[in-house]
């Protein structure tokens, strides 16, 4: 892994996480546990940073799996970093279940000059009015009955009742 960097003359802690293929958080997990060195820290600032012979220990530390103290450690690379695949490919969004019937009532409706409609419109209106379903009973009744419901649904005088 050393042999994939340049070190730097100095380098921030996010930088030398990036460089041995871990998060910030778990880099700072494992300098806490004494795997990795603890970073040097500008006297004015206080901002910490690895040295050129400190990121080479980091460097080592990873790709021997050995760990500064002494103790062996598996690492993981970062969570994005795992292979090149896209992961899993969304789940298609489910069509939404419409009466076997709708078309044709919306056939119906169209003929009838009442173009507004749509299929959702349609498929409530059905719900509503036929909660058992319309198997069994005449379609030009059903059409009626949803002809009627949607127009009253659409008249300008039901607005505010």
């Amino acid at each position: 892994m050393s042999d994939e960097f340049v070190t730097k003359s100095v380098v921030s802690v996010s930088d030398m996480a990036r460089m041995v293929g871990l998060s910030r958080a778990r880099f700072y997990q494992l300098v806490k546990a004494g795997t990795f060195p603890s970073p040097d820290t500008e006297p004015a600032t206080g901002r910490p940073f690895y040295s050129q012979d400190k990121q080479q220990v980091c460097l080592d530390v990873r790709r021997r799996n050995w760990g500064n103290d002494g103790k062996p450690d598996l690492f993981h690379p970062r969570a994005r970093d795992f292979g090149t695949g896209k992961g899993k490919p969304p789940k298609p969004k489910p069509e939404p279940k419409h009466n076997k019937d709708v078309s044709a009532l919306l056939d119906g409706l169209n003929a009838l000059g009442f173009t507004t409609a749509t299929a959702a419109q349609v498929q409530q209106v059905i719900d509503e009015l036929y909660p058992n379903g319309t198997g069994g009973m005449d379609q030009g009744e059903v059409l009626r009955a949803v002809f009627l419901e949607i127009r009253r649904r659409n008249s300008g005088g039901s607005v505010g009742r």
